[in-house]
């Protein structure tokens, strides 16, 4: 685990996300306090458990992007998902254990590929032989000097890169598995995965000759020979242990399973989804198909707007288990300035970039960006408030019609100004019947 102070954490954050102090701060206390409990006596280490967190703030303001970051920053498995597609058990839907077993795969992807990036060096010489092999066939004999001379001048022309061009014909494996669809009862399409995979193991490979170039055929011999010297027992075995100990489930949209206080009938078992997420939560022994998952360690970071609903209409037990609250703030004129241009990948930047492809210079003058924020902000306050999110539509809209012609257009330098942003947007923005429909 990654060994950053919560400034640190707080300051690598900042150069992704505009404001927020308040979560940033929290996520990066919590992130640190996992890094101490690795320093904690082994028999405290096991009490002591992760402080989860819930993010109340409407759409578009960051909520998403400071977990993801969060989870990138501290190298852990980390896995958003939807508590609206989540149903009790006995119901049509996903049950709630789906979320740990697909952290699980996503860990075995993570180790799997730091293992080999390990045995790297090792791959790359057995597939330069099995290159020469193919280059230069035959069996060598004791005697024969002057082919082993022809050999390592082929090496070293082939570690030069002159001889990528040349094509050879190498022999690749595929599963060779028969189209089907498993039909599983709700809860249970890891059973359905199962079988496919028990099925795939009973028809033999098939054997495919390809002819291709050698710096392709050097690259999939790389990847062919580090697949076999990766052990997959320890690649299970590490998985599993990351996800116990720093692995983090985001769980977003969590308002939509509160029940709101007076309201009268059928709602789709919502309480009944909080009370199967509460012993995930709380810690339990989730079975995947790569053996027992524990889940008391693992970080949880709930999100939701609690526009229609509050915090406390959630059951009090699942609460309980979220004791820091954060709440974001709505994001204005101001904050959209910064968010168009500080960020590492400021939305203006990256349409500098996509332009820039065709030859064309974008110049974004402070007028015009102050145009765009004042702009996407109006639209908010008018119609439905969707942060951030807001200031794609409005770019889109803006660069439409030069990116349509931006391969034809002679001119290679526009500057956006106030006054073309205007033009480009007034009479939707001041239509809001319009506006509703286009940004």
């Amino acid at each position: 685990m990654t060994n950053f102070t919560p400034r640190e954490i707080v300051s690598e954050l900042d150069r992704y996300i505009v404001g927020q102090k308040g979560a940033k701060r929290a996520v990066a206390v919590a992130l640190r306090n996992r890094w101490r409990r690795q320093q904690v006596e082994p028999d405290l280490r096991d009490e002591i458990a992760p402080k989860n967190i819930i993010m109340i703030g409407p759409t578009g303001v960051g909520k998403t992007e400071i977990a993801r970051r969060l989870a990138k920053l501290a190298q852990a498995p980390f896995i958003k998902v939807e508590a609206s597609k989540f149903t009790e058990v006995g119901y049509v839907g996903r049950d709630v254990e789906s979320m740990v077993r697909d952290l699980v795969e996503l860990a075995i992807h993570m180790v799997k590929e730091e293992e080999a990036q390990a045995v790297r060096l090792k791959a790359e010489d057995l597939a330069e032989e099995r290159l020469l092999d193919l280059l230069l066939p035959g069996q060598s004999t004791a005697e024969d000097d002057s082919r082993e001379a022809t050999r390592d001048k082929l090496r070293r022309l082939l570690r030069l890169g002159e001889l990528n061009e040349r094509y050879v014909e190498i022999e690749t494996q595929e599963a060779k598995i028969p189209s089907m669809e498993v039909l599983t009862p709700p809860g249970a399409e890891d059973m359905g995965l199962n079988i496919k995979e028990m099925f795939g193991n009973l028809f033999p490979k098939k054997s495919k000759r390809r002819r291709i170039k050698v710096g392709e055929a050097r690259q999939l011999l790389i990847d062919e020979e580090a697949e076999k010297l990766v052990d997959m027992e320890k690649v299970h075995t590490l998985a599993r242990e990351r996800t116990e100990q720093s692995g983090i489930i985001f769980i977003d949209e969590i308002d939509k399973i509160a029940s709101r206080e007076g309201v009268q009938g059928p709602e789709v078992s919502r309480e009944g989804v909080q009370r199967d997420i509460l012993p995930i939560v709380e810690g339990s022994t989730v079975n995947s198909k790569y053996g027992p998952v524990k889940t008391d360690h693992i970080l949880f970071i709930a999100a939701g707007a609690f526009h229609l609903s509050k915090p406390s209409d959630l059951i009090p037990e699942l609460q309980g288990r979220f004791p820091i609250r954060v709440e974001l703030e709505s994001l204005g004129e101001e904050e959209f300035v910064r968010i168009l241009t500080e960020p590492k990948n400021a939305l203006l930047r990256q349409y500098r970039a996509l332009m820039a492809t065709e030859g064309i210079e974008l110049e974004f003058a402070d007028d015009g960006v102050h145009e765009i924020a004042r702009t996407a902000a109006d639209v908010n306050d008018r119609t439905e408030n969707i942060g951030a999110r807001r200031l794609h539509t409005i770019l889109e809209k803006l660069l439409e019609e030069i990116s349509f012609d931006a391969p034809e257009r002679e001119e290679s330098r526009i500057r956006i100004d106030a006054a073309l942003v205007r033009e480009r947007l007034a009479q939707i923005v001041c239509d809001e019947d319009l506006s509703r429909y286009i940004l």
